[in-house]
């Protein structure tokens, strides 16, 4: 069950994208602007890149028009992506976009004046042409008007007919260019592996146009929210039902960590990117995240948000998921961890005991106990198996990560199963992890070493947030 890092995650050039824009389902978020006049109906390209959090469910990416049935929409449905207007064209894609770990650049070129069908509508999809497709027709014929552009509401992360389908991921980089039916190589390339990274659009926007970079935290449609457009035109969004936190620096270029869906207990959720882990029954269930390490040194964080309930925080091996789609609280080889109570767990290759200290196991205690909002510090060093645990900024029994000493255990067992972080928990409370780009606010703000990450509490010298740039160099 290692985890899918997707093709696309390291730049491998000169060009970084710094931001993305966190959109949470149950929250219902959305930027919405409506044109002041038309532009061109007929002529447009929207590029953008996305992270899936969830997939099997319909979710729109972006929309233009009046909530009459006639909605221009870009979503996906049953994890195919779906393009259309109601009596004009649908068109949706044999491919499945099922890996929330991984990023996708997904351009839509209209031009709806060619007179060959298959050239009115271009799909790209990390910078290849799409060519087979579920559902392809074009019934509103040549020179078509379709709603983007014209003077009608337009949604990113939403869309206006259908407000049951909002979106549930990242989304960075969003173009649209009015007038003008683009190549995807107009935004991105292939670098020397093969792979599609990003690249500067250097053209024009047309009247409508807009860049959405998602570098601001306000809230206002103006170049201080988060909705601000930075192609120079001002075609400011306005922000509904998103916060600060929810702009991160978890990109195409540098992609991070967050919990895995697809590898999780029966009745577990993840919201706010699969960032927080929530778990709705009477077990302990667990769960992993995205991205696992062989080698390195990795630091995390985690908030409790209930004082009432068991939680576990701590280490598990590639062979946690007992069936490679269910984390299993039995069997679970090579995991370490500490309980809420502060109780030291351990598991070795041949102990295949339940997850808590029971008679055959030899559990210490580590020096502290958790409450609400506490925040649990975990740094693993994968090359000599030590990990320690911290609470609120202080190390546990004076441990001390950055020099080596006094780790809260020292993992004994075989294997070369990649280690992942992971969380348990019962009932009903949630826990909010942060690999570096957290759910929760951050009062002080620390970056590891090479400046990525954002954490309550200083960052081990030597130890890094998990994500891609860091996993490339040390992982």
């Amino acid at each position: 069950m290692v985890g899918i890092l997707g093709a696309n995650s390291l730049s491998g050039g000169g060009y970084e994208i710094d931001n993305s824009l966190r959109f949470n389902d149950g929250d219902s978020a959305e930027l919405t602007r409506t044109p002041s006049g038309e532009g061109n109906k007929q002529i447009h390209t929207i590029s953008m890149w996305i992270k899936r959090c969830t997939s099997g469910t319909n979710q729109a990416l972006f929309s233009a028009g009046p909530n009459d049935g006639s909605v221009y929409s870009i979503r996906f449905i049953d994890d195919s992506l779906y393009i259309s207007q109601s009596s004009g064209f649908v068109k949706q894609t044999d491919r499945l976009f099922r890996d929330p770990s991984a990023w996708y650049n997904i351009i839509v070129a209209i031009d709806s004046t060619q007179s060959t069908l298959n050239d009115r509508i271009k799909i790209y999809v990390n910078g290849v042409l799409e060519t087979s497709f579920a559902s392809n027709t074009f019934a509103g014929g040549q020179n078509f008007n379709t709603n983007v552009n014209d003077d009608v509401i337009h949604a990113v992360g939403y869309d206006t007919l259908n407000n049951s389908v909002p979106f549930d991921g990242y989304i960075s980089e969003f173009h649209l260019i009015d007038g003008t039916q683009l190549a995807a190589s107009d935004f991105g390339e292939f670098n020397d592996n093969g792979v599609w990274i990003p690249k500067a659009y250097e053209g024009t926007y047309g009247t409508n146009g807009f860049y959405l970079e998602f570098k601001e935290t306000g809230t206002g449609a103006d170049a201080s929210g988060m909705g601000a457009d930075t192609s120079g035109n001002g075609n400011h969004f306005a922000v509904t039902n998103l916060a600060a936190i929810d702009v991160t620096t978890d990109t195409p270029t540098n992609n991070f960590a967050t919990f895995n869906p697809l590898a999780r207990s029966v009745d577990n959720t993840y919201t706010e990117g699969n960032t927080v882990y929530d778990y709705s029954g009477n077990f302990m269930r667990c769960g992993v995240t995205s991205i696992g390490v062989f080698s390195g040194k990795w630091y995390a964080e985690f908030k409790r948000t209930d004082a009432t309930t068991i939680h576990l925080f701590g280490i598990v091996a590639d062979n946690f998921v007992s069936d490679g789609v269910t984390v299993s609280n039995n069997s679970a080889n090579h995991n370490f961890g500490i309980e809420h109570t502060g109780t030291l767990f351990l598991k070795t290759t041949n102990d295949t005991s339940d997850i808590f200290l029971d008679g055959s196991d030899t559990g210490t205690n580590v020096d502290f106990t958790t409450t609400s909002n506490d925040i649990i510090m975990v740094a693993f060093d994968a090359d000599s198996k030590k990990i320690w645990f911290g609470k609120n900024g202080t190390w546990s029994s004076s441990g001390d990560p950055a020099g080596g000493s006094n780790p809260s255990d020292t993992y004994d067992g075989t294997g070369s199963a990649p280690f992942f972080f992971s969380v348990g928990t019962e009932n009903t409370q949630a826990i909010q992890g942060n690999f570096g780009n957290p759910a929760f606010a951050i009062s002080s703000g620390n970056a590891d070493g090479r400046g990525y990450g954002n954490f309550e509490y200083a960052v081990p010298s030597g130890f890094y947030s998990l994500c891609l740039k860091n996993l490339g160099e040390f992982g």
